[in-house]
């Protein structure tokens, strides 16, 4: 076969079946727009990246991927309908139905991750810039919004599908019942972690922990259902919400101050020694930089003890460190003993005194 009888067959397939080149040119045009789009966006995205707005480099980034979904869609679809055309085939019925739905998946995916990189994009910009924010409200913000972006859609592609949203609000509200006691605990949970986010008694990062239950360490995510704890020996603890609307929580991350409240003795031998001490002592912690003298402050002798003359010392750091709080501790301690030391005096331990009479007839009659 010459090359012009090759040409003529060719035009002559082309005008007889002329659908099939649209439909090329249809994948085409979809396969070069697409590519385009990867290239724009890509590129804007990194000029986006450097500007300090939280939204311009958060919405091109979510765009991205469900821009190409949207495009392979229509363009798929389009394609199919030209084919529908052709073969009058019952199966491709279903291309408007699916572009429809397709262009609201497109668009919840966008919504979804548009939030999910604003969410992102504002937690680090505070932390790098080091302004105080509140973790736990944005999580909890981010999530009802992704929550609602997610009902609306499944209420509109029900609604594009033919379904009435008012019949399925009527089933939802009947069925909700029944429900609602088949999943009482996963609903309490739900209410649980809410009660939560209103109330704030913690937030992620703090130090929590419970008298009524054995629950104790720092708190790495506040979800729907649970709550993880890390412990101090780095086990995650998975905690119900439910748990917290039950028991009381304590909070020390929250504390203003941390307290040292000790009692010291000294030997009965020293006793005349106390009241200089009890005021050096106190003197000592009022001129202490890391002790907070607007706090209550207390060196008191305060008890007869059996073995020793007890005095205490009630007073609170400024720092609410863990670490740090007992090396002030310590140093607080160590000048404590040699205030006593400085006045001849030594802290006392237990010890016995036996006293035995000198007259024999005594112990003799003792007996």
């Amino acid at each position: 076969m010459d090359l012009n009888t090759f040409l003529k067959s060719s035009i002559a397939f082309f005008n007889n079946e002329s659908w099939i080149l649209q439909v090329f040119i249809i994948v085409f045009l979809t396969l070069f727009l697409n590519l385009f789009q990867k290239r724009l966006l890509k590129q804007l995205l990194k000029k986006l990246e450097q500007t300090r707005t939280y939204w311009d480099d958060a919405l091109v980034d979510a765009m991205r991927r469900p821009l190409s979904f949207l495009i392979w869609v229509i363009g798929l679809t389009f394609a199919a309908e030209i084919v529908k055309e052709e073969s009058q085939a019952v199966i491709f019925g279903a291309v408007e139905p699916i572009r429809e739905v397709g262009v609201i998946v497109a668009i919840t995916w966008f919504l979804v991750r548009f939030v999910e990189r604003a969410e992102k994009n504002i937690i680090r910009k505070k932390r790098q810039a080091d302004v105080p924010f509140d973790l736990t409200t944005a999580d909890a913000i981010a999530k009802l919004l992704r929550i609602s972006v997610i009902i609306t859609a499944f209420l509109v592609t029900l609604q594009t599908l033919g379904y009435s949203i008012t019949g399925v609000l009527a089933f939802g509200g009947v069925g909700g019942i029944a429900v609602g006691f088949a999943a009482k605990d996963l609903l309490a949970n739900f209410f649980g972690g809410l009660m939560i986010y209103l109330d704030r008694p913690f937030d992620v990062g703090d130090w929590i922990r419970s008298p009524d239950r054995e629950i104790e360490g720092t708190v790495e995510n506040i979800g729907w259902r649970l709550t993880r704890i890390r412990t101090f020996d780095k086990r995650p603890l998975y905690v119900p919400n439910s748990v917290f609307t039950t028991v009381s929580v304590e909070n020390p991350s929250r504390m203003t101050n941390r307290r040292i409240y000790e009692t010291v003795g000294i030997r009965y031998d020293d006793a005349n020694k106390m009241a200089d001490i009890v005021d050096d002592v106190k003197k000592m912690l009022q001129e202490h930089d890391d002790i907070d003298t607007r706090q209550t402050l207390i060196v008191n002798f305060n008890k007869f003890a059996p073995s020793s003359l007890d005095f205490f010392v009630y007073t609170f750091t400024k720092t609410i460190k863990w670490v740090r709080y007992h090396e002030i501790k310590q140093d607080v301690m160590l000048k404590i003993i040699n205030i006593i030391e400085s006045h001849g005096a030594e802290c006392a331990f237990p010890t016995s005194t036996i006293y035995i009479a000198n007259d024999p007839d005594a112990l003799m009659s003792g007996s």
